[in-house]
C-alpha cells in the first residue's frame, strides 16, 4: 500500500517537489497541507464510506458548486480517492467562537446561501440526508457489527421514530449537514464553510439545530437563529419540530460514532465521542421527552 505521503507528494497537480505535512483533525479523511511554489493547498485523503453514506462524488460536486455559489474554497484537482483544495489562511473556530454573537451573524448568511444558491450550481447526481434513515441504517450496521451498544438500540431507535414524526413535513433544501466549528475558517475578512462529506438535501431545520447541537448555543441565540433564518418569531409548532431536530442531530452524531469504533481505522478516541454525544443527546431530550408525554 502506497505511503499517503508519498502518494500526496506524487500527484500530477504540482508544479515542482512538494514536501506534504500531516493537518491534524481529520475523523474521516487523512487531511495534508502542501506548499507548491508559495501556493498552497489542502490535499484531502478518502474514499467511499458507505458505513457513514459518504460518497465522494457528492462531495467533488457540493465542493465544486460551494466554491461556485463563493462559500467555500476552489477545487483544483482531484481523481478517485483524493481531493485538492486551495487553502485558506486564517482561523478555524471553535465553539465558543461560533457561539460569539458576532460571528453566529456571519454564519447565517452562509447556511442561507448553502441552502438557496449553491443547488444553482450543484451539477450531476446528488444525495437526500435523512437524518432519521441514517440513524435506522447505523443501527443495522450495529447490530451487524455486534456493537457493544446493541442494550442501547431498541430505545434509542424507538426515539427516533417518534423524533421523526415530531419534525412532520419539511421544507427542501441543500444541507451542509456537518456543522461542526472546524467546519469553518475565519480569514480574517470573511468566514469560509468547508468540508462536503455529508452534504445533500434536507430541511433547513436540520443545519439550524445541528449548528446549535454541535456549539451547544444558549437558548436565547437559538431564539436569534430562528426567527433571523424564518423572517418571524418562532412559535410553539416550530419551536417543537426544531426540537426535534436537534436531538436527531445529537442522536446521529452519537450513532455515527459507535459505528465508528468498529469500522474506521483512524487514530481518533470515538469511545470518548460516543460518551460526550450520548449525554449531550440525553440532556437535550430529557425536557422533549416530557412535552411528549405530556401532549
Amino acid at each position: 500500500m502506497t505511503d499517503p505521503l508519498q502518494r500526496v507528494a506524487a500527484l500530477a497537480c504540482w508544479q515542482g517537489p512538494v514536501a506534504p505535512k500531516p493537518l491534524s483533525g481529520g475523523i474521516t479523511n487523512q487531511n495534508f497541507l502542501v506548499d507548491d511554489g508559495g501556493a498552497k493547498y489542502v490535499v484531502r485523503l478518502g474514499g467511499d464510506i458507505p458505513v457513514h453514506q459518504v460518497m465522494r462524488f457528492n462531495e467533488l460536486a457540493a465542493s465544486r458548486a460551494a466554491h461556485a455559489a463563493g462559500i467555500s474554497p476552489e477545487v483544483v484537482y482531484n481523481e478517485t480517492g483524493v481531493l485538492v483544495l486551495r487553502f485558506i489562511e486564517g482561523k478555524v473556530l471553535g465553539e465558543a467562537d461560533v457561539r460569539d454573537p458576532a460571528n453566529l451573524a456571519r454564519i447565517l448568511p452562509l447556511l442561507r446561501a448553502c441552502h438557496r444558491e449553491l443547488p444553482k450550481h450543484l451539477r450531476g447526481p446528488a444525495l437526500i440526508f435523512w437524518v432519521f434513515h441514517v440513524i435506522r441504517d447505523y443501527g443495522h450496521s450495529l447490530v451487524a457489527g455486534k456493537s457493544r451498544h446493541l442494550d442501547r438500540l431498541p430505545r434509542l431507535l424507538e426515539i427516533n421514530e417518534t423524533l421523526e414524526a415530531a419534525v412532520g413535513r419539511i421544507d427542501l433544501v441543500f444541507g451542509h449537514n456537518d456543522l461542526l466549528p472546524a467546519n469553518l475558517i475565519d480569514d480574517g475578512e470573511r468566514l469560509w464553510l468547508i468540508d462536503w462529506d455529508y452534504a445533500g438535501f434536507n430541511s433547513p431545520l436540520f443545519d439550524l439545530a445541528n449548528l446549535a447541537s454541535n456549539n451547544q448555543l444558549e437558548a436565547k441565540q437559538e431564539t436569534w437563529l430562528l426567527r433571523t433564518y424564518f423572517g418571524r418569531p418562532p412559535d410553539s409548532d416550530l419551536w417543537r419540530r426544531y426540537n426535534a431536530m436537534k436531538c436527531a442531530s445529537l442522536l446521529r452524531e452519537t450513532f455515527w460514532s459507535m459505528v465508528s469504533e468498529i469500522h474506521s481505522d483512524l487514530d481518533f478516541d470515538y469511545v470518548a465521542y460516543t460518551a460526550e454525544n450520548l449525554e449531550r443527546f440525553e440532556r437535550a431530550y430529557g425536557p422533549l421527552q416530557k412535552e411528549f408525554n405530556a401532549s
